[in-house]
């Protein structure tokens, strides 16, 4: 068994309840019903067990955390416990005396998302129609004396638009700007075949990242996150499974990442039956492939097991039904074929002409392409 590292991120999806019904959306499948939430009572209990486990930043998530009527409460809980805090959110649903009641509660930080440059991408990605919102959020956020960050996720659909969503985001005083590929987890990849880009687009795209990173300076932080699917090597999964950070999920149930839910095969632990501590430290799930001995071959014999610890284990859940495989984007995979193909797909003139996206929620009409 390997010594379980000390956390220093949480995830606190404190609801899946969200306005946007976005077709990348990272949560499950199966959306958390708002009756199996955890109370106020339950998350400050899980907010003091967090900071006993080591944890020193807290990200407030969803679904969309304003819904949350309790959120300054557990911010004003994190100050308490020397936290630092963190809102993501679609901006929907806030106002200017929301944010100064956070802020007086002691959030520290704010990250808006946006869909795309104007109100038809929002529409085609999230299936609404309130850009506009977005864009009174941003002021609001930076009334509020918060810093702005933002955040963008970029496929198909919008990447040609980069210098404009760029653009967007520099108006809006974004002090920094997450540029983050689609990642091919549960509702993007139910889109993948709409979603994924050719490798014109991507190479087109970075070129425009590069000379706009250049262009602004110091002046707004652009990150720029990979798509690894045109990688030949996967990502490191979180910095390794359960190395760095945990989620809590809305009804409780505590995963290593934001999309382990999806691994089926897997039985994860709630803080309503352990708490915290023993979550990270001993449960089954949590130990199961912490470190390098679970590996098989040919991660097992491969100089950079130490680096890319095997990949992601959700992605290789997804695409192989075994959680355990070698992710089947590295080059090494014996199903790195699963991604081959999907680029093939993707790389066909018009391969996503004719697919029809599948919102968020399933009462929302899809919109065809």
């Amino acid at each position: 068994m390997t010594a379980a590292p000390q956390p220093f991120g949480l995830l606190a999806e404190v609801t899946h309840q969200c306005p946007l019904h976005c077709v990348y959306c990272s949560n499950p499948l199966q959306l958390r019903d708002r009756n199996d939430e955890l109370s106020t009572g339950d998350w400050l209990r899980v907010l003091d067990e967090a900071a006993g486990l080591g944890v020193v930043q807290v990200h407030f998530s969803g679904g969309e955390p304003l819904v949350r009527a309790d959120l300054e409460t557990l911010v004003a809980e994190c100050r308490r416990l020397g936290l630092y805090t963190n809102l993501i959110t679609s901006g929907l649903g806030l106002t200017a005396r929301r944010a100064e009641s956070l802020v007086s509660a002691g959030l520290n930080s704010a990250q808006l998302s946006i869909q795309g440059d104007a109100a038809e991408s929002t529409d085609l990605v999230a299936a609404s129609k309130r850009f506009d919102k977005k864009e009174e959020a941003a002021r609001i956020i930076r009334g509020s004396g918060l810093p702005l960050n933002m955040n963008v996720v970029l496929h198909r659909l919008n990447l040609s638009r980069l210098d404009a969503i760029i653009d967007v985001c520099v108006g809006w005083g974004a002090e920094r700007l997450e540029l983050a590929n689609a990642q091919y987890y549960g509702w993007a990849l139910r889109n993948r075949e709409a979603l994924m880009p050719t490798k014109d687009q991507l190479d087109e795209a970075v070129e425009v990242y590069r000379r706009r990173k250049a262009e602004l300076g110091q002046r707004v932080e652009l990150l720029w996150i990979l798509p690894d699917y045109y990688e030949p090597y996967p990502k490191p999964c979180m910095g390794g499974w359960a190395r760095t950070a945990l989620t809590v999920a809305p009804d409780g149930v505590v995963y290593p990442c934001p999309v382990a839910a999806e691994i089926t095969t897997m039985e994860f632990s709630s803080v309503h039956d352990h708490d915290l501590a023993w979550i990270w430290a001993e449960s089954p799930a949590f130990e199961a492939f912490r470190g390098t001995d679970w590996m098989p071959d040919p991660c097992r014999s491969c100089p950079r097991k130490e680096t890319d610890f095997g990949g992601c284990r959700c992605q290789a859940f997804a695409l192989t039904g075994d959680a355990g495989r070698t992710d089947p984007v590295c080059v090494h995979s014996p199903d790195h074929h699963l991604i081959t193909d999907a680029l093939a797909r993707a790389n066909q003139r018009d391969a996503a002409v004719d697919h029809t996206l599948v919102y968020r929620r399933p009462t929302v009409a899809a919109r065809g392409l």
